[in-house]
Formats: structure tokens, C-alpha cells, sequence
């Protein structure tokens, strides 16, 4: 498993996914829960950056969806792949 194989592809893949099956659903299906810190920002809609990375790499060929045990949410790691393949990531404003 390597973060550094998902593609911009997959990720629209995984936020297109996302928006059929509704944020609880998409959260349920992979395992995740919310985003704590970080959401992945497009159209000026917000997504569960961790959620959507995870549910992306089952988007690539002969690869499964990463549960979120697997791999780092933080900005060194999800977020910095969501930023190097020209996405923007927003910090989570406080509830």
C-alpha cells in the first residue's frame, strides 16, 4: 500500500461516490467516521479527507479501499497527497 499511487482521478472517483451515497453512508460503507481536523474542499463543498483517500485507493486497479487504520489522515500524509495532486484542504472550523 502506497498513498503515493492514488491518482486526481481516483479521488474524483471516490468524491463522486461520496455525493451518490450521502456523507453517512460513504463514512459507514469504509469505516471511517468523521474528519476531526481536515476536509477536502471542492465546488465549495466540504468532504472527509481521510474517508475520501481510503475509499480512492479501491478506485485504482487491483486495489482495495484502505480502512482507516491503515494510514494517516495528518497533513504530512492524506492531506499532503490531497494538496501535491492540486486539491484544496481546509482545516475543520471548530463546532
Amino acid at each position: 500500500m502506497a498513498l503515493s499511487e492514488i491518482t486526481r482521478a481516483a479521488i474524483l472517483q471516490s468524491v463522486a461516490e461520496y455525493e451518490r451515497l450521502d456523507r453517512d453512508a460513504f463514512l459507514h460503507r469504509y469505516g471511517f467516521g468523521p474528519s476531526r481536523t481536515y476536509l477536502l474542499r471542492i465546488g465549495g463543498r466540504d468532504y472527509d479527507s481521510k474517508a475520501v483517500v481510503g475509499a480512492a485507493h479501491g478506485h485504482l486497479p487491483c486495489r482495495d479501499p484502505l480502512g482507516s487504520d491503515e494510514f494517516s489522515g495528518g497533513k504530512d500524509h492524506a492531506v499532503k497527497l490531497l494538496r501535491d495532486l492540486g486539491f484544496e484542504v481546509v482545516v475543520r472550523a471548530a463546532d
